[in-house]
Parts: structure tokens; sequence; C-alpha cells
């Protein structure tokens, strides 16, 4: 298993006395967990460790307990994601946050928020292709876009090119050539991850959408479709971009690395 980027790099400085002791340790110290009150422990140090960065899942808290949890990531890391947020705790979150000087970024069709101090992220060279079967896919695949481009990717995006109108995948491909992996989200009867699986040589990530109706719908048939696929794929949950994105993150900068 090679060795963890951040980590070498934090002990390759040291070596060379560009920095302290105190400050390596400093710097390691990410890998601690932080508890926020009696309601959160923050695994502060998973992107140190992984290379994925810890995401607040905003469903279910309230919107003050929400806030108190993703201020506190910020200041320990300087960033942070919150995923399936509504409005209405955005609209908390954002007020906090401009009392405590961090940036708030609403991703509203992802229904995603980016906190952060100001830092830019830093790109990896790693490239993702994300590729949709029709309109209502786009919810699912803005969250993957927003988490892999978090993660340093460039994204490159081509949506609504659904197997129904087969002949508007091929230009969507070729637009998105240069990627390393490729996300493909299909709901319905799903058959647009095994197609797009079956014309390239990049892996391809299926991501199953909660869109259909009748029997096998909100997504069942797009699952149970991908993960019978002749083509050779990855299938993620239903709805899942946040997990199709760092997936797909981690294999696309992985392969820049090289």
């Amino acid at each position: 298993m090679p060795a963890n980027k951040r980590l070498q790099v934090v002990l390759e400085r040291l070596q060379k006395g560009t920095i302290t002791i105190e400050d390596a340790e400093r710097e390691i110290d990410f890998l601690r967990i932080e508890a926020v009150g009696d309601i959160a422990n923050l695994d502060v140090g998973r992107c140190l460790r992984c290379g994925i960065p810890e995401v607040v899942l905003a469903e279910g808290k309230e919107a003050g307990q929400l806030s108190d949890i993703v201020l506190a990531l910020v200041g320990t890391s300087g960033r942070c994601l919150v995923s399936r947020i509504s409005h209405a705790q955005y609209a908390v979150l954002a007020d906090r946050a401009a009392l405590s000087g961090v940036e708030a970024t609403c991703h509203e069709r992802a229904r995603m928020a980016v906190l952060s101090r100001g830092s830019p992220v830093e790109l990896s060279g790693g490239v993702v292709g994300i590729i949709t079967a029709g309109t209502s896919d786009i919810r699912v695949a803005e969250e993957a876009r927003v988490v892999a481009a978090e993660m340093g990717c460039r994204v490159c995006t081509a949506y609504d090119v659904g197997a129904a109108g087969i002949h508007r995948l091929f230009p969507a491909i070729r637009k998105c050539l240069d990627a390393h992996v490729f996300v493909v989200a299909a709901g319905r009867e799903g058959t647009l991850p095994a197609v797009v699986a079956g014309l390239i040589d990049r892996p391809v990530i299926g991501v199953p959408v909660s869109t259909g109706y009748g029997y096998m719908g909100q997504g069942q048939a797009a699952l149970a479709s991908m993960l019978q696929s002749c083509s050779v794929l990855a299938v993620v949950n239903i709805d899942a971009g946040f997990t199709a994105g760092a997936f797909a993150a981690r294999i696309a900068n992985m392969a820049a690395s090289r």
C-alpha cells in the first residue's frame, strides 16, 4: 500500500528542516477525533488518512446543531462539505458562517454546501467524466460533481444523453475522452452505464437514480439492471452521488499521480 501523500510530504519537510517538530506535530494532529459538545465526534483526519474529506449529512439534523458541527470542522480543517441540505438549514448556516468569517457556497442542484476559510482546492490532475441518462438524474450527478471537484479533480459533464436516443451518447463520450473514470447516472431501467462501459476503456461507476414508477420504480429496476450488467462496471447504491463522486475522484487522483 503506497504511503499517504500528505503525511509523506509532512515527513519530508521535517527531514529537510523546513518545518519544526512542533509544526509537524500540529499537522499530524489531524489524525485526532474532535468532539462537538455531546452531539458529534468529528473525524478531522479522514482526508489525511484516506484522501476523502468528511462530509456532513444535513438530513435529520437541526439547523443549529448542523451549524455547530460544520463550523467546528471548518475551524480544524479549513473546508467542509455538507450534503442533502435544505434551504432552511442553509439560511441558518450561511448566517452563522458570515459571522465567523467563513465563506459559504450553495450548490442548489446538488443540495450541497461548501464552506471554507477562503483557501482554494489544490488541483490533483485527475479528471472525472459524469454522464446522466436524463434531466431527472442531474441532482445525483451534481452531488458527485461537487465531491469530485472538492477532491481536486477537473470534472467534465454531459447531461441528458439517455439510451432512448442513443445517438446523443457519442458526442458526450467524445467530449470527456480525457477522463480517467466515468460516473454514469440513470433511473428507470438503468441501461446507460452498461452501454457506456461497453464502449470505452476507462472504469465506469453506475449510479441508479430513484426515478421511475410502478413495478420496481424509484431506482430498484435501475439498481438491478446495473448489477446484472454484462459490461464490467462498479455500482453504488440508489442516489449515492457522494459515494460515486468520491470513488471516482480516488481513481482519477491515483491515475494522475503515476
